[in-house]
């Protein structure tokens, strides 16, 4: 009788190989170059794909209980959330409107990355680098959901979330993170990935998920919370991938550099101007702080994303062109987005308040050389035209950068007083820039920005009105008109937040009274 013989055990690093690369094949009877042709028109030479270090590391059987185990967790507590009705425990009502903001313009950014990584997860030779990106594809439509089911808790109680998918595709402010990912689909799958997976994974999302988790700690909402670390632990893995992606560009070819330079400078400038969005959040929005933006931004960008770029140096990269303006911009954008905001809040779904005596000694700390200077005086301006009952709202809509599609509201550098303008002439047409960088992308692919749709000329030009309205029906109003075609409630989800629904309800749940102040009403004067 024949003595058993026992396999051996594959190990993990073996029985990974085989479970990815070991599924992969030359193809016969058409060429590579034709299968997989997206990975060779943007210039990058790959040479050797079996240099593509695995970033990931996770079988898909692996992959499925890993995750399984921290799903498990994390319904428990938003279910344990909800049923002991956690949205009361929140330091205040205000608190919430960051929600609304993460929800409406950061959650359909995973479902975007979802299908970004899917499709260049298609595009590329090697399999390694294929895995990887269906890999992270999972991830990003995992995290789309725990998010989704996270946050609509909240829509139960608190009015502006109730159509955050159907705002993402209309409302003028949210066509910034929208068209940062249309942007980077439309790119090749090597620009994804530095977009993507370099420069917004590992240069800048720890800007977004350390702080603003943080925050949601310390004002109470642990289901936020408990997303936040349910998607960290993703978050490093995909921090890997990025900067894999890039190191395996430079090191396989010379000619490789310029082009990653190139696309790091756009990518980086494209995904700063994103974050104001998040700066805003993090000095405003926020009734219990844990950091400013600035002290953020010095921490998480100029440490770390210093370091990172002195390593690079040795491949012959260089900080991204912007770096010093992102620097300088941290005392600054923050306070610019926020006052943009609270002119414009008629037609956003979120409230905006004037911060109280405490807040505003809490932003002259943080921003000693510029805040007392520049901006606090605008906001004892605007308190005291509330308490007058002077409240106003601007009807009409700010002009947009056509790269970006942030209203211009920015700064020139070294001077906080003078807004940045800048225009190119394209084909007979003007297109209007909020930075030098952003005029330098658009210069070198006018033919992808020109085709934007950028929602306040869309608006203006008549295109955003429900079927059936009339513009020359007499007392028309163009922004009841538009608020309408977003679904807006007019009066619930947007004005300011003193007076509101959200404030007297949470108020009354509370058993402190009604809620109302010696605030302005929601309702103000318009200009």
């Amino acid at each position: 009788m024949d003595t058993r013989v026992t396999k051996k055990k594959l190990g993990l690093k073996e029985r990974y190989a085989a479970m990815t690369r070991g599924l992969g094949w030359e193809t016969t009877y058409q060429p590579m170059e034709k299968v997989f042709p997206y990975d060779h028109y943007e210039g990058i030479k790959i040479h050797d794909w079996d240099k593509w270090e695995d970033p990931f590391r996770l079988t898909m059987d692996a992959y499925w209980k890993y995750q399984g185990e921290k799903e498990k967790k994390l319904y428990a507590v938003i279910e344990a959330f909800a049923q002991n009705h956690g949205e009361l425990g929140v330091t205040d009502a205000r608190y919430i409107n960051a929600l609304k903001l993460f929800i409406q313009g950061v959650t359909p950014l995973e479902y975007y990355a979802h299908r970004g990584f899917a499709h260049v997860g298609r595009q590329f030779t090697g399999e390694g680098a294929r895995v990887a990106a269906q890999m992270q594809s999972i991830d990003e439509l995992r995290h789309y959901q725990t998010e989704t089911h996270a946050i609509s808790h909240y829509n139960k109680y608190f009015n502006g979330m109730h159509h955050s998918n159907h705002w993402f595709d209309r409302v003028w402010y949210l066509s910034v993170p929208k068209s940062f990912f249309e942007d980077a689909c439309t790119g090749g799958p090597f620009e994804f990935l530095t977009a993507v997976s370099f420069s917004f994974e590992y240069v800048l999302t720890n800007l977004l998920f350390v702080p603003f988790m943080s925050g949601a700690a310390h004002n109470g909402d642990m289901s936020t919370v408990t997303f936040g670390f349910s998607a960290q632990s993703d978050e490093s893995r995909h921090m890997t991938l990025g900067i894999e992606c890039i190191k395996f560009m430079l090191e396989q070819d010379p000619a490789n550099v310029p082009i990653v330079q190139k696309w790091i400078d756009k990518w980086f400038w494209r995904g700063y101007r994103l974050l104001t969005l998040v700066a805003m959040m993090q000095d405003y929005m926020l009734p219990k702080r844990v950091m400013s933006w600035k002290e953020a931004w010095e921490m998480y960008a100029e440490q770390n994303g210093g370091a990172l770029f002195k390593d690079l140096a040795r491949y012959g990269i260089r900080e991204p062109a912007g770096w010093k303006q992102a620097c300088e911009g941290k005392d600054h954008i923050s306070h610019q987005a926020w006052s943009t905001f609270f002119g414009f809040n008629a037609a956003a779904p979120f409230h905006t308040w004037v911060p109280s005596d405490e807040e505003l000694d809490w932003l002259s700390s943080k921003y000693p050389d510029t805040f007392d200077r520049y901006y606090r005086p605008r906001w004892e301006h605007h308190r005291q035209q509330q308490a007058e009952g002077k409240r106003f709202y601007i009807k009409t809509l700010p002009m947009l950068c056509t790269t970006c599609q942030i209203p211009m509201l920015f700064t020139e550098m070294g001077d906080p007083t003078e807004i940045c303008y800048r225009d190119s002439d394209y084909l007979g047409n003007k297109y209007h820039f909020c930075s030098d960088h952003c005029q330098h992308i658009f210069e070198d692919e006018p033919e992808k920005y020109v085709q934007s749709w950028l929602p306040v000329q869309q608006i203006y030009q008549g295109h955003c009105f429900k079927p059936g309205t009339d513009p020359t029906a007499e007392g028309f109003d163009p922004l009841i008109a538009v608020l309408q075609y977003y679904e807006m409630e007019i009066g619930r989800d947007n004005f300011d937040f003193h007076g509101s629904e959200d404030q007297k309800n949470f108020a009354a749940w509370r058993g402190e009274g009604d809620g109302t102040s010696a605030s302005a009403s929601t309702q103000g004067d318009t200009k």
